[in-house]
């Protein structure tokens, strides 16, 4: 999906110095005599990706055509590029990157350590589609704990929409801006996923259970949820008012929620009773 033109001088300075690092040894190519530099020559690269030396050689010339992303992807195979590498490649021939996605769940070391340290704070590791990977404890004291067994038990926007226990700790009257959230975010993520098989089986499977779903679905409302504020039900302590802020992960397809209290608010002291009666 193209994204913003070609920076075709760019791009073929890129794939200059790029093919210059790649040795034929690295290829499984022959050295063969008189190479005058270390790296693959043009036609070699050619070759590895599957298209025509004229074709490469034009690109590298900054005059040729927009590469597709199939031709992206194989050239950054060719050149045995890392994904950084491949998702620069893609920005400047002008198309989105290809999204990784970690579909077994697993969480960076990194953000586990992070919300071991978050004690005062709710915390929650979510995936782009919704799915709850991790909770700190104090997530789970206030926000609930979400089950893991069901296909899609630990999606926020399936609970949301299938189960009336998860929109008890928020307020009747904001459940229809929630409703509208959780659709505009999915349909984002959707797109970012175009073609792949587990957010189809989510969309389709929510359609198939949930009229007002499907009905918010059909306004094709796109928002990738950011920052907003929200209130929290307690049944023990009432109200929490709560800053939610979404940072994104360097993996791109995780997101860890942070629930802060408003400056100048009593929420701090609250949440810091919360806890030490909750979970000390």
């Amino acid at each position: 999906m193209m994204i913003m033109t070609t920076d075709r001088r760019q791009l073929a300075d890129f794939l200059r110095r790029c093919r210059d690092r790649v040795t034929p040894q690295d290829a499984g190519l022959p050295a063969g005599p008189r190479r005058r530099t270390p790296g693959l020559r043009r036609e070699e690269v050619a070759q590895l990706a599957g298209m025509s030396a004229d074709y490469y050689i034009r690109l590298e010339q900054a005059r040729g055509p927009q590469p597709s992303p199939q031709m992206l992807g194989a050239l950054a195979r060719a050149l045995r590029l890392n994904d950084d590498e491949r998702d620069h490649l893609y920005l400047l021939a002008g198309h989105r990157p290809p999204v990784a996605h970690s579909s077994d769940g697993e969480v960076s070391p990194g953000l586990l350590h992070l919300l071991e340290q978050l004690t005062n704070t709710p915390a929650v590791v979510l995936s782009d589609l919704g799915d709850v990977l991790v909770q700190n404890p104090m997530a789970r004291e206030l926000l609930g704990e979400v089950c893991t067994v069901t296909e899609h038990g630990r999606n926020v926007v399936w609970r949301w929409f299938t189960e009336p226990s998860a929109r008890v700790p928020y307020p009747k009257e904001e459940h229809s801006y929630y409703s509208h959230l959780h659709v505009a975010d999915l349909r984002a993520a959707a797109a970012r996923r175009f073609g792949d098989a587990e957010s189809a089986r989510l969309i389709s499977r929510l359609q198939s259970v949930s009229p007002e779903f499907t009905a918010l679905w059909e306004l094709h409302e796109v928002a990738v949820r950011r920052r907003d504020r929200v209130r929290v039900l307690h049944p023990e302590l009432g109200p929490f008012d709560l800053l939610c802020q979404v940072l994104l992960a360097p993996e791109g397809d995780h997101r860890l929620v942070l629930f802060t209290p408003p400056p100048g608010s009593t929420t701090a002291d609250r949440l810091a009773r919360f806890g030490a009666s909750h979970l000390g």
